[in-house]
C-alpha cells in the first residue's frame, strides 16, 4: 500500500500557487512556486494526518491520482497509517496477542512515532503482511 494523496495545485492571480487535498477537505497551502507548494502540501498532509490519528478521527483511504500530484506524511506518520490500514477488522488486543506483547505497545505502535523496524516487521507478521522499504 502506498499512503500518497492527490492534490490539485493552482495557481492565483495574485502570484503563487494554492494546493487543495480532495480526500482531506482541511488540508490545503500554498507555496510561492510549484515546488514550495509540493513541499509545503507533505508538510501540511503530515500535519492534518497526525492530528487526525491523535483525535481518532476517520482517515480515508488516498483516491487514485489520475494524473494529479501527490504528496506523501513523513515516515513516522506513514508508519502509523499503514498500521492502521493494515489492521481494519482487528482490535488492538487481537494485535497484542499476535504480537505477544501488551496493549499499551501496540496502542504506541499506532501513533506517529519511531517505532523500530523490528516492531513494524513483527506487527506486519502479526497481520499476515510483510513490511517492505522503499526510497523514492
Amino acid at each position: 500500500m502506498n499512503i500518497a494523496y492527490p492534490y490539485t495545485i493552482e495557481p492565483q492571480p495574485e502570484g503563487g500557487f494554492l494546493v487543495q487535498f480532495a480526500d482531506l477537505e482541511e488540508a490545503f497551502t500554498e507555496g510561492e512556486t510549484e515546488e514550495q507548494a509540493a513541499f509545503n502540501a507533505a508538510e501540511v498532509l503530515t500535519a492534518v494526518l497526525a492530528q487526525r490519528i491523535e483525535d481518532g478521527d476517520a482517515i480515508p483511504l488516498p483516491q487514485e491520482a489520475q494524473g494529479r500530484p501527490v504528496a506523501v506524511p513523513d515516515a513516522p506518520v506513514q508508519a502509523a497509517l499503514l498500521l492502521h490500514f493494515a489492521r481494519q477488522g482487528h482490535t488492538l488486543s487481537e494485535l497484542a496477542r499476535a504480537m505477544g506483547t501488551s496493549w499499551p505497545a501496540v496502542q504506541r505502535l499506532m501513533k506517529p512515532g519511531n517505532p523500530t523496524l523490528k516492531q513494524l516487521e513483527r506487527a506486519a507478521a502479526a497481520l499476515g503482511k510483510r513490511l517492505v522499504l522503499s526510497l523514492e
